[in-house]
């Protein structure tokens, strides 16, 4: 498998993960693909095709992890000022880390998020 293939597969995997939690839905502002929970993002994958500008990454806000996270090749603050407040953004070209950890944290970021009802929703044992 290529690297685009690679990619793409990962990214898919990813955006599938995020759409499980309680009230995850997709949006597409900006032409990129993102996941929100009440109107709020939680989740960034970046556009369909990369182009000159836009390569493939993820960002995710990342209030415990973020050290670990920007400590990783390639990771960095997000623009726009969200670095700031705790968002990351990793490339999903290159050595990436394990998928488990991008899992990780998209629920990391889920939680930094989300309203704390859907968050209880979540630990909630399943009856």
């Amino acid at each position: 498998m290529d690297g685009m293939e690679k990619w793409r597969e990962i990214r898919e995997t990813l955006r599938e993960f995020a759409l499980r939690f309680p009230g995850a839905y997709e949006d597409h502002p900006w032409d990129e693909t993102v996941v929100k929970v009440n109107k709020k993002i939680f989740v960034f994958l970046g556009v369909e095709e990369p182009t000159e500008k836009w390569s493939p990454s993820l960002g995710v806000k990342l209030p415990e992890s973020n050290g670990h996270a920007l400590a990783l090749d390639g990771v960095r603050p997000s623009g726009y000022g969200l670095g700031k407040a705790g968002w990351v953004t990793i490339p999903l070209t290159g050595a990436l880390p394990e998928t488990e950890l991008l899992l990780d944290w998209i629920e990391e970021s889920y939680r930094a998020v989300a309203p704390k009802k859907l968050v209880a929703a979540l630990d909630a044992p399943e009856g």
